[in-house]
């Protein structure tokens, strides 16, 4: 009975452990991913090691994203000449609301659409916005949830320890 339990307790601590693998998670490497942008190309992460990203998933019915887009492609202006970028990965599987919002907003960073929720499913997202800022080597080093007023200052003050590494 002792030798069954214990097979039973490393059984469900492995199942355990292995699902911990799948989860996102800091100082793990952001899972690379390829999505199509507004400007008719595909985009893949991996091209972009060497750049401090901040990842923006977003949504055009999600009021957070919309007042948080115009702030993002502030910060994106201002630090890209330093090694910077965001990307905005829309959510939806319709397209045609995003690149209004994205063109009522002005902006210029580049959004990818996440039309079959695989990317989303990878960076295992539960809210929105859900932002994911990766360093220059491609690893996760800040996840937030969500959006108020205010919540720039946290990523400008990462993003700046970040690119002066």
């Amino acid at each position: 009975m002792k030798n069954k339990l214990s097979l039973l307790v490393a059984g469900l601590l492995l199942a355990w452990q292995s699902n911990l693998a799948w989860a996102v998670g800091l100082d793990q490497v952001a899972p690379d991913f390829t999505l199509h942008s507004l400007s008719g190309e595909n985009l893949r992460l991996q091209e972009f090691r060497g750049k401090v990203v901040l990842i923006n998933f977003w949504a055009s019915w999600c009021g957070p994203c919309r007042q948080e887009m115009p702030i993002l492609d502030r910060i994106h202006k201002r630090y890209e000449p330093a090694g910077f970028t965001v990307l905005g990965v829309n959510v939806e599987s319709e397209q045609d609301k995003a690149r209004k919002i994205a063109d009522r907003l002005g902006v210029s960073f580049p959004l990818l659409f996440d039309t079959g929720q695989q990317v989303s499913e990878d960076y295992d997202l539960k809210s929105m916005p859900y932002t994911v800022l990766v360093d220059r080597d491609g690893k996760i080093r800040y996840i937030h949830h969500g959006y108020k007023p205010g919540d720039e200052n946290k990523y400008i003050n990462r993003l700046k320890a970040l690119l002066r590494r």
